[in-house]
């Protein structure tokens, strides 16, 4: 059996406590009675009887519903509930649910408190961890939001076991990210026990858990408002979102190859060697994630030039020092331009 295991975020005198290893059954331990829940009407059919004595909001599912068109109706719905100052959300679902219930709980009545239950991997360990809450603008990912850390978030790898495997690689995805960027160990306890990783085995999943989110937590409480070493958590993601947008893949699968082609270009400019891009590719595989990408190089560039990061033609690029350690370099996007065009990561 998991043990519950508890790390911080410290936020502006409060303490966002986030717990793994704990049941979503005991959700009703951490909410008040003004409590609404967010949640998506799939995770709503599996686990809706863990809230029932609590009004909730079931909106759909997917990129397509992270928009204020869905804020808007949310809006509406607490306003019939009569959800005052003393009201709190909590969001149930992945990141898209918690996502949208943190902006909504930061913007109405000028915010409100709330938590998160992440029944994703990809939520558990990053989307749900940090306190970003956003919604994506006429097609752009997360271009309207804040930074607001919730009072809880409750981890259970137990709502795993009902994850499609294609989300589960998204969230493994993160993971590499975080050994990647902070920590060669994971990176080993990763490539040891793949294959319990990959058949859910819940005391190793519960560990990979608690290690990854105990490395953003790190992060974060040293840099809440990305001014510099959070910057670090963007690794794969300046590429990642750009393959994302242009090709429709799963934001894991995108990350993937944007980590690859990242590491590549670690690897030409000579901070990093060959056996460690070998090495990463090498793992990626074995997690059933993809290593390259078919993509049209030239509308990936296009979809770079918008990052919302991007700064008078210079942006923040996430690079490997070595295996475990991420550095912040300035690169033109000229300059990313040609890296893209020469990866051999990517098509056409």
């Amino acid at each position: 059996m998991n043990s519950i295991k508890s790390t911080e975020i410290f936020s502006n005198g409060k303490i966002s406590q986030i717990i793994t290893g704990d049941k979503i059954s005991n959700l009703s331990r951490y909410l008040p009675p003004e409590t609404v829940v967010i949640t998506d009407v799939n995770v709503n059919h599996l686990y809706g009887g863990y809230w029932s004595n609590w009004p909730n909001i079931a909106i759909g599912v997917g990129e397509k519903i992270k928009t204020l068109d869905t804020v808007n109706e949310i809006y509406r719905r607490l306003l019939e509930y009569e959800v005052d100052r003393s009201g709190f959300i909590v969001g149930v679902g992945g990141g898209i649910v918690c996502d949208i219930a943190g902006f909504v709980a930061s913007t109405y009545l000028r915010g409100i408190r709330f938590g998160f239950v992440p029944t994703t991997l990809l939520a558990q360990v990053d989307a749900a961890i940090g306190g970003k809450n956003g919604i994506n603008y006429n097609g752009f990912k997360n271009q309207i939001g804040t930074i607001n850390q919730p009072d809880f978030v409750l981890c259970d790898p137990v709502v795993l076991q009902t994850l499609p495997k294609e989300l589960l690689a998204d969230g493994i995805s993160e993971v590499i990210k975080h050994a990647l960027i902070a920590e060669e160990k994971l990176l080993d306890f990763i490539e040891n026990n793949y294959n319990a990783i990959l058949s859910l085995d819940l005391q190793t999943i519960g560990e990979l858990i608690h290690h990854s989110v105990k490395i953003k937590t790190e992060i974060v409480n040293q840099d809440e408002k990305e001014n510099g070493e959070r910057r670090k958590l963007n690794f794969g993601h300046t590429l990642g979102h750009a393959i994302e947008k242009v090709t429709g893949i799963n934001h894991g699968k995108a990350v993937s190859i944007g980590m690859l082609i990242a590491a590549e270009i670690s690897t030409k400019k000579g901070l990093i060697c060959s056996d460690d891009l070998a090495r990463i590719q090498s793992l990626l595989k074995l997690m059933n994630l993809p290593i390259n990408c078919p993509s049209n190089r030239l509308e990936i560039i296009d979809a770079v030039a918008k990052d919302k990061k991007r700064q008078a033609g210079q942006i923040y690029f996430i690079l490997l020092a070595k295996l475990g350690k991420a550095i912040i370099q300035e690169i033109g996007f000229a300059d990313l331009a040609e890296y893209i065009k020469e990866s051999k990561f990517l098509g056409s």
